[in-house]
């Protein structure tokens, strides 16, 4: 029995030995916990439970140059209520008027709605959503209703807020303002005004402080938000409403009567370089139009008759010929190595001048007199066309820019027909805006400036960055070179390729383009044209430089050269512009003294600067300046007829009584 007894107790020792270390073991494991991973599980406890949530900043709106809004940021609410929040006897006292405020501004039942809230407080729903796409005024309604008004905890309100991006003018010059948007990577993508000037449009996000209240659903915990958003500063472009929706138009209707696949306009600034007005519009498979990708500016391509340019002014530049100079078209066909050149008219132009072989776009001519003055030195040509600025990108601040092609005659790939084929706009490649740049310098007496999308950066009304004129070649030419060069793109509308734009109200200067396209891919079976047309107006004081560029015409009619495709939109914008814009008259002189006025002023100012304390004599005064003399002395004025002042009702020197009637005949 003692054994026994001593075993039992044996046992009894180790249990309470085992509890013990248990106890010890459970005492440091808390003691543990509690001082050196306490901070870990508090703050991982913390991040379940409550979380700071972004709050995306609003960003800067986008302005025309004469001031509409092109693209702004709208601020969106959504209202939700956390049904078990209200203590009951608020509930009931506060339900009814709420529900009759919001079936006021939703326009929706207010027994409907008190059913819906009354539900979501049986089921003990803490995100019920009350409404959602409110305006701000319409959140600050809400916000100020009968037990919304109480805040979040009291009250139970539940605001979300984001915001939308719009545009007010529509899809004109949507794919210019472009956009911006977050990647499913992490990462920010966009295009246009919107993605190259995110910097200063997007603000500083802010900071909402919010609890979990269920799975996936999180409510904020304080009214006020922990860190407030910083809107982003306003972009002002160099885009004119006005001009925007005339090109755009222009183009559409030339795209859709010629069912073209796709096209682009730009009207530029003359001396600025600001772009006015872009357009790129292509065709969806159900025969519509819309703004996809910016062709004036990504699109390089062989740019065909409008390159001769850059033949004349190379060629007067260096005095190798004049627009005098004589050429034969040879019948129309002129052959390098095997390959022929053709002018567009059958048969040729017989023996013409540099001049009249640029105005009818003759391209025999225009080959030989490239080939004929260059072929032994082919680099000297080339550096003219390196010197314009055509063998690089223009390098504005937008992505996805075009890459010009200009033959070098070091490059490996040069052969015999290289230079032939660059006189008339085939073998290079360039984009309509550097194209467009190039004439614009001719238009602007030799100064190439660099194309301008925006032009000031501003907060309010301060103004953080402005964009002066960027000078790319203070000189492209000679005066003298300059001056023929203009005289000859005149002709072209007057009396060449382009005489059927010709109009005796305002006049025009450019030149015509018709190149084919994909020539050379699948054994030519892929072949389109495209036709343009580039120049300026009015030609004899430029303001605006203009190009118009359309792909794949329909060719049935045998009508897809650049003159009648392209050409009618240039001058349909050109007149336009310059005959449904309201004239201002400028008042001359406006700021020159007028002895006789200042005199009248005078003698006013003098006797308003003496202090009164009697009716003063206003005989032979002006009526306007006497009844204000009068009223500043506290009389009530009442004036009969026209002119100065021929008696007074008191008579001058009688005591001044406030408010006291006076009546001025006047004649």
């Amino acid at each position: 029995m003692a054994v026994e007894d001593k075993y039992i107790s044996y046992r009894t020792y180790l249990v309470a030995v085992f509890i013990f270390l248990m106890a010890i073991a459970i005492a440091v494991k808390l003691t543990n916990i509690q001082w050196v991973d306490g901070d870990h599980y508090r703050e991982l406890a913390k991040e379940r439970t409550v979380r700071n949530f972004v709050i995306p900043a609003n960003k800067g709106n986008i302005y025309s140059a004469d001031g509409s809004l092109l693209a702004t940021s709208i601020p969106n609410y959504a209202i939700r209520f956390d049904a078990v929040a209200p203590k009951t006897e608020t509930f009931e006292k506060n339900v009814k008027l709420l529900s009759d405020s919001l079936g006021m501004l939703l326009k929706k039942s207010s027994t409907t709605i008190q059913n819906e809230l009354r539900r979501a407080r049986a089921h003990k729903n803490r995100y019920f959503l009350v409404a959602q796409g409110l305006s701000f005024t319409e959140y600050m309604k809400i916000k100020g209703f009968p037990l919304f008004n109480l805040g979040a905890y009291k009250g139970g309100i539940i605001i979300e807020q984001k915001t939308i991006r719009e545009h007010p003018i529509g899809h004109i010059a949507e794919r210019t303002i472009g956009y911006e948007r977050k990647m499913a990577e992490g990462y920010s993508d966009g295009k246009g005004i919107e993605w190259a000037y995110s910097k200063y449009l997007n603000g500083k996000d802010g900071k909402i402080l919010k609890q979990k209240i269920a799975k996936g659903q999180w409510k904020p915990i304080r009214d006020v938000n922990e860190v407030e958003p910083q809107d982003g500063y306003d972009v002002i472009s160099t885009i004119d409403v006005y001009i925007q929706d005339i090109a755009h138009h222009a183009l559409l209707k030339q795209l859709e009567e010629y069912e073209a696949d796709h096209g682009c306009v730009v009207v530029m600034e003359t001396k600025t370089g600001h772009i006015k007005a872009i357009s790129n519009l292509g065709r969806a498979t159900d025969g519509s139009y819309y703004e996809t990708t910016n062709y004036a500016y990504a699109e390089s391509h062989e740019p065909g008759s409008t390159f001769k340019l850059v033949d004349l002014m190379a060629i007067l530049e260096d005095k190798v010929a004049d627009t005098s100079t004589v050429y034969d078209s040879h019948g129309g066909v002129v052959v390098y190595s095997g390959r022929k050149v053709r002018d567009s008219h059958e048969g040729g132009y017989g023996k013409i001048s540099l001049a009249r072989g640029f105005e009818v776009s003759s391209n025999t001519v225009m080959v030989q007199a490239v080939y004929n003055n260059y072929k032994n030195n082919p680099t000297k040509f080339v550096n003219h066309i390196n010197f314009y600025g055509l063998n690089k990108k223009l390098g504005l601040a937008f992505q996805g820019e075009g890459k010009p092609f200009i033959p070098q005659p070091s490059d490996k790939n040069w052969s015999n027909i290289s230079l032939p084929w660059m006189a008339f706009g085939y073998g290079v490649s360039v984009t309509p805006l550097q194209t467009l740049t190039f004439y614009n310098a001719v238009a602007n007496n030799g100064v190439m400036v660099k194309p301008q999308l925006v032009s000031e950066i501003k907060a309010w009304n301060k103004t953080i960055k402005k964009y002066d004129t960027e000078v790319m070649n203070p000189r492209i030419c000679s005066p003298e070179t300059l001056q023929k060069v203009k005289a000859v793109l005149a002709n072209v509308v007057k009396k060449g390729t382009g005489s059927k734009l010709y109009s005796k109200d305002f006049s025009m200067a450019g030149k015509t383009g018709t190149a084919a396209v994909n020539y050379a891919q699948n054994g030519g079976m892929d072949k389109y044209y495209a036709s343009s047309f580039v120049g300026y107006f009015p030609a004899d004081n430029p303001k605006y430089s203009c190009i118009v560029v359309v792909h794949k015409p329909n060719t049935s009619g045998n009508n897809y050269y650049g003159a009648d495709v392209a050409g009618p939109v240039f001058k349909r914008i050109a007149q336009k512009i310059f005959t449904d814009t309201p004239s201002t008259n400028v008042i001359k002189k406006l700021d020159n003294p007028n002895p006789k006025q200042e005199s009248s002023y005078n003698t006013y100012f003098v006797k308003m600067q003496k202090k009164q304390n009697s009716v003063p004599n206003v005989k032979g005064m002006s009526g306007m300046d006497a009844v204000a003399l009068l009223e500043n002395l506290g009389l009530k004025v009442k004036a009969v007829g026209v002119g100065k002042v021929k008696k007074q009702s008191i008579q001058a020197g009688q005591s001044i009584v406030k408010n006291s009637s006076i009546l001025l005949e006047l004649s």
